[in-house]
């Protein structure tokens, strides 16, 4: 057995063949042993596509290590291909030398000709570059339930474990964590309890008959602070972020949204805690959903609304509704693959347009976008936090990516976090004393916040320009410039109450990485590669997007070179180049994935050779 620092898996099978749920099992027995993690579950966007075709191939990878690890990896040094189809969509991205463990059953003349291949590449010299294992998973899955009372199609989808305990042999997994979660899930089904158990196990005992001819792996715990641990999604972390919010504000959390690909999730996790004053609301579609949240704002709660880039765009009428009223509203997209329905169950950085200048007429709001599944619990607290400071939308930008991959997540304490002081009206009217809705804080220019039924506290709200201070409808043309300006300088204010931009490396240099979102991890793996290569490369990554950070022109001052790499054709690096004409260039790809560290590398390179 050899010992090594990370490894990179990757499960690929038809949809229906429980890639997902095995590669899950895997990432959460490696954390339970003490690894760092790094995950990215892959699915096909047809809901049910021909079982056996490429269109249906869906695909989980993992990467585990005893270093830290930031991403899922580039390269996976072992393929599990359950069928043809997903042999053909991943070859190409494996290792050389890695090795490939094949459903050889599925590999018959119907599903080889379903996958377009015109021979069977087990007997050709296709798979000579790779150390190819032959696993006849189909027919060892039933031998091994021969006895069990399951009908033959519930013992086929058992096939799944086979070829998990084939991997846990291979690192040196410990079967107890995964055979635990089995009793626990299917307490109630002894039957299925029994018969992926005994299939994991065959799969593990299959491995252990080839150990001479397979390699095994030993990797050591990672070095990891010490705390109370969980392995966590983005999606799951941003319904956690919301509920920290508000309660570190003292407000029922309010969620009103329509289910969409791939933000979905973090309404069903919160509509787990009803019992945590978390009320969720499912509408009949993506408007009713933002009006229900901005209704629920003007009630008094902390009001969120969640949906990816079709939805964003069928919210901006109200979007620009909460911000002429000045309520606090979270919005949060999880980007996808564009544009109109696109690639739904593909990531990409989108939708950074529409966040900036999606509405009708002058409606500036905050923009905030987390790096990682773990950041955006902090990054979902901190829109939350915003937008009841400064009464205001602030949308907050995930991604496909980083919502559906997982991570280590340190449980924090929750006095870590401060109470969070709102606008709500409180005191009652001195006698004679007139309610004026739109009457600024000096500093912050931000309104206060009444709610209905509070005596003295009555205000007109609507869609319609308000007279300054007063509130009521107004069709005056300097009152309603004067209005835009008030806003507009409201957000711009806002850079005062975040942090400063950071950076990762020298203050100066040669080549200066600026990067935003759900790609930290590629760009931070690829510049921190180059700096111990001796290279003047830095990192800024931008949490915080409408306003900037204060001290961001000067970083952008220090390097003779800026690089804004973006999984679209450069968003970001036109706002940037607009805002300080820096002439920063853009590294861009757009094909449903994260970035690659070692085309980032190669990319950063390139312009530092250029220099």
């Amino acid at each position: 057995m050899r010992t090594i620092e990370n490894a990179i898996i990757r499960f690929s099978g038809d949809s229906g063949d429980g890639m997902q749920l095995v590669g899950t099992q895997f990432s959460n027995t490696s954390a339970a042993m003490g690894n760092d993690i790094s995950t990215f579950p892959d699915y096909p966007s047809d809901i049910r596509a021909p079982v056996g075709t490429v269109y249906g191939v869906s695909g989980f990878q993992v990467n585990i290590g005893s270093v830290p690890v930031h991403t899922p990896g580039d390269e996976p040094d072992i393929l599990v291909a359950m069928n043809p189809a997903a042999l053909k969509v991943n070859l190409d991205s494996i290792k050389k030398g890695g090795t490939i463990i094949v459903n050889s059953d599925a590999f018959d003349e119907a599903n080889l000709s379903k996958a377009g291949y015109t021979s069977n590449p087990l007997n050709t010299d296709l798979l000579k570059p790779y150390q190819v294992v032959e696993a006849p998973i189909t027919k060892q899955t039933l031998e091994a339930l021969k006895d069990s009372p399951l009908e033959n199609k519930a013992k086929l989808r058992c096939k799944n474990f086979y070829a998990l305990g084939i991997i846990y042999f291979m690192y040196g997994r410990d079967l107890d964590v995964t055979i635990n979660w089995l009793k626990s899930t299917f307490k109630k089904n002894n039957d299925v309890v029994e018969a992926n158990i005994n299939v994991l196990k065959a799969g593990h005992n299959f491995a252990e008959t080839l150990e001479a001819s397979i390699s095994t792996f030993k990797i050591e715990k990672a070095k990891i602070e010490p705390g109370h641990y969980c392995q966590i999604n983005g999606n799951a972390a941003v319904a956690y972020g919301l509920m920290q919010a508000a309660e570190a504000a003292k407000l029922d959390l309010f969620l009103g949204s329509y289910p969409i690909t791939p933000a979905t999730d973090i309404l069903q996790e919160l509509s787990k805690y009803k019992h945590l004053n978390v009320k969720t609301f499912q509408a009949e579609d993506e408007i009713c959903a933002v009006c229900s949240a901005i209704g629920a704002s003007f009630a008094g709660a902390l009001a969120a609304t969640t949906t990816s880039g079709p939805g964003l765009a069928l919210k901006s009428e109200a979007i620009g509704l909460a911000t002429m009223l000045e309520l606090p509203l979270v919005i949060v997209d999880v980007q996808r693959g564009g544009p109109s329905t696109g690639l739904p169950t593909k990531s990409e950085q989108s939708d950074l347009n529409i966040a900036m200048f999606g509405r009708h007429g002058e409606a500036p709001l905050i923009v905030l976008a987390a790096a990682s599944p773990k950041d955006c619990f902090h990054m979902a607290y901190e829109a939350a936090k915003l937008a009841l400071q400064h009464m205001t939308p602030v949308i907050l930008l995930t991604d496909g990516f980083i919502a559906n991959g997982a991570e280590p997540f340190k449980i924090p304490e929750t006095n870590q976090y401060a109470k969070i002081e709102t606008r709500l009206v409180k005191d009652k009217l001195a006698e004679g004393e007139r309610y004026l809705p739109y009457k600024r804080d000096p500093v912050t220019l931000v309104r206060p916040w009444a709610t209905p039924g509070v005596a003295g506290y009555e205000h007109r709200v609507g869609g319609l320009e308000k007279l300054n201070e007063v509130g009521t409808v107004s069709y005056d043309a300097k009152n309603h410039e004067l209005m835009c300006e008030l806003r507009a300088q409201k957000i711009s204010r806002v850079q005062n109450y975040i942090p400063l931009q950071e950076i990762e490396g020298e203050k100066t240099g040669d080549l200066l990485v600026l990067s935003w979102g759900g790609s930290y991890g590629s760009t931070y793996s690829a510049v921190r590669q180059l700096q111990q290569e001796g290279k003047r490369i830095s990192l800024a990554h931008l949490r915080y997007i409408n306003p900037l950070p204060k001290n961001l022109e000067e970083i952008l001052g220090g390097f003779r070179k800026i690089i804004i790499p973006e999984l679209n054709h450069g968003q970001l690096r036109a706002i940037i180049n607009a805002k300080f004409q820096c002439n920063a260039l853009g590294f861009n790809i757009l094909q449903s994935r994260p970035f690659k560290i070692h085309e980032l590398v190669n990319a950063f390179n390139d312009h530092l050779e250029k220099l």
